[in-house]
């Protein structure tokens, strides 16, 4: 009864169908993971960047003592991160996460020139432009441009802060 081998046979296409079904499975988790990959090395804002205060320019708002940004892929964006410390020697800490799609988002953390949102739009493969609000008013716009070797993001900021003082910088980035 048990030695029966014609038994054993006719579980052979339930093996093969498994097998099928776990290897589209596979395919399909490694699909993503390559995406994700294939994102982030598209995105020459990716990475870790450090302020160069040497080479920025700030003009109506005091120069930070230092100042990080972190970019990882999300999704079809970006989450930014900034840390550092303010000129006062107060911290520096707020990020936001976009579609790079120029929708407003919301920060969280203490804002940039007192605004509330930003909108970010891909210009280029290279570059962005950013519209920084508070209450739906804009308060400054930034261009961002990644050097085409990918070491250097530099920033063009104008516009007020929220208390109406002129703001005109310009924020060179080295990539970590």
């Amino acid at each position: 009864m048990g030695s029966d081998p014609s038994c054993l046979r006719r579980s052979g296409p339930k093996k093969e169908t498994m097998k099928r079904i776990l290897a589209l499975v596979s395919l399909a988790a490694l699909s993503l993971v390559a995406s994700s990959v294939l994102q982030a090395q598209n995105n020459p804002f990716v990475g870790t960047w450090k302020l160069n205060l040497a080479k920025s320019k700030f003009t109506g708002t005091p120069a930070p003592k230092s100042k990080t940004r972190t970019v990882v892929a999300q999704g079809n964006g970006e989450k930014v991160s900034y840390d550092g410390i303010a000129g006062d020697g107060s911290p520096i800490s707020y990020s936001y996460t976009t579609n790079l799609d120029g929708k407003d988002v919301l920060y969280s953390g203490t804002q940039p020139f007192g605004a509330d949102t930003i909108a970010v739009t891909r210009v280029d493969a290279n570059s962005v432009t950013a519209v920084l609000k508070k209450g739906g008013k804009t308060l400054v716009t930034t261009k961002s441009v990644v050097s085409k070797d990918g070491k250097v993001t530099t920033n063009t900021e104008k516009g007020a802060n929220a208390q109406g003082r002129p703001i005109n910088q310009v924020t060179v980035w080295d990539k970590q």
